[in-house]
């Protein structure tokens, strides 16, 4: 049985529900904590559907644990059902695993999760644990895992030490973006701190709604690293219909293949980032789809990052 806490995000796909949950069926976590939103008023059929994921939690979850629910009864949207959820996951708990219904993870991210928590409990520069590598086999680092500055929010596990610092208004991004501060993180590279630049200026203006770009900005903001293990531990089913973000069934990271990290795990000599794996994936994630835009996207980006070069 698992003794670090699990917590699973549901909304509207019973069928992807009932997949993840027979994942952390297996691991049988003693604590497991259900966070719902609830179906927006102005798409009926959702009513329905959001009724039945959270009878697929009543129907799965027959082992003897501690089964905790924070559903909502009315639509908050992905940044507020996330923002609230995760407040209140952190006040029962102080770590967790957590994924979303669309989430599917082999047996061993939940091995893997709950001795990165545990080795790193104390080390305020560990801020966040991936279960997606995103670099599937483009490059191999020496250990089971390594450091990095990319928050994946397929499938992590964290502390209450760093859900503190989360803002999911991001506060200090006005001032932050008068610095240098995009462009030294992303190691001089102009072109990648433009695409930051862009994603938090949307978010500030309300143009997007999302969880993530927060977290990201919160490891950023206070020189964090993130856990990647070395091969991929959860796949992303929900790409295509019913999906909120990734709709086009397409994309090259949809349904990736996992692979398990067999202990006993290796650990790399030092808390440090591993910049070629970061490189890597650039190159892989974010200058692919930078290459990727039109050509109105492209002017754009080209105006920032001449900006962005001037000292």
């Amino acid at each position: 049985m698992l003794t670090t806490p699990v917590a699973l995000v549901v909304f509207r796909r019973p069928d992807h529900t009932r997949r993840v949950l027979e994942a952390i069926r297996r691991a049988r976590p003693k604590t497991l904590l259900i966070i719902a939103d609830g179906p927006s008023a102005e798409r009926p059929a959702e009513a329905a559907q959001c009724a039945a994921a959270r009878a697929v939690v009543d129907e799965l979850v027959d082992w003897d644990c501690q089964l905790l629910k924070n559903y909502s009864d009315v639509n908050l949207g992905v940044e507020q059902r996330f923002s609230t959820g995760f407040d209140w996951l952190f006040e029962q708990c102080e770590e967790a695993i957590i994924l979303e219904d669309d989430e599917l993870p082999n047996d061993s991210f939940f091995s893997f999760c709950h001795e990165m928590l545990d080795r790193y409990r104390h080390d305020d520069r560990v801020m966040a644990i991936n279960g997606t590598n995103h670099l599937l086999g483009s490059y191999a680092p020496p250990e089971s895992y390594y450091f990095s500055k990319y928050f994946h929010c397929w499938g992590i596990a964290t502390w209450r030490r760093f859900w503190k610092l989360y803002d999911v208004k991001i506060r200090r991004w006005p001032e932050l973006r008068e610095t240098r501060w995009l462009l030294d993180l992303s190691d001089g590279n102009a072109a990648e701190a433009a695409y930051h630049q862009r994603n938090f200026d949307r978010l500030l203006r309300g143009e997007v709604q999302t969880w993530d770009y927060q977290v990201s900005f919160a490891l950023w903001a206070h020189g964090g690293l993130a856990i990647t293990p070395a091969v991929n531990l959860v796949s992303n089913i929900g790409f295509g219909e019913g999906a909120l973000h990734c709709q086009s069934a397409d994309n090259p990271f949809a349904n990736a293949p996992t692979s398990e990290l067999i202990p006993p795990l290796s650990h790399p000599p030092t808390v440090s980032r591993d910049t070629e794996a970061d490189r890597v994936e650039y190159e892989r994630v974010i200058g692919d789809w930078l290459r990727s835009q039109n050509p109105e996207k492209q002017s754009f980006l080209r105006r920032a990052w001449a900006k962005l070069r001037q000292p």
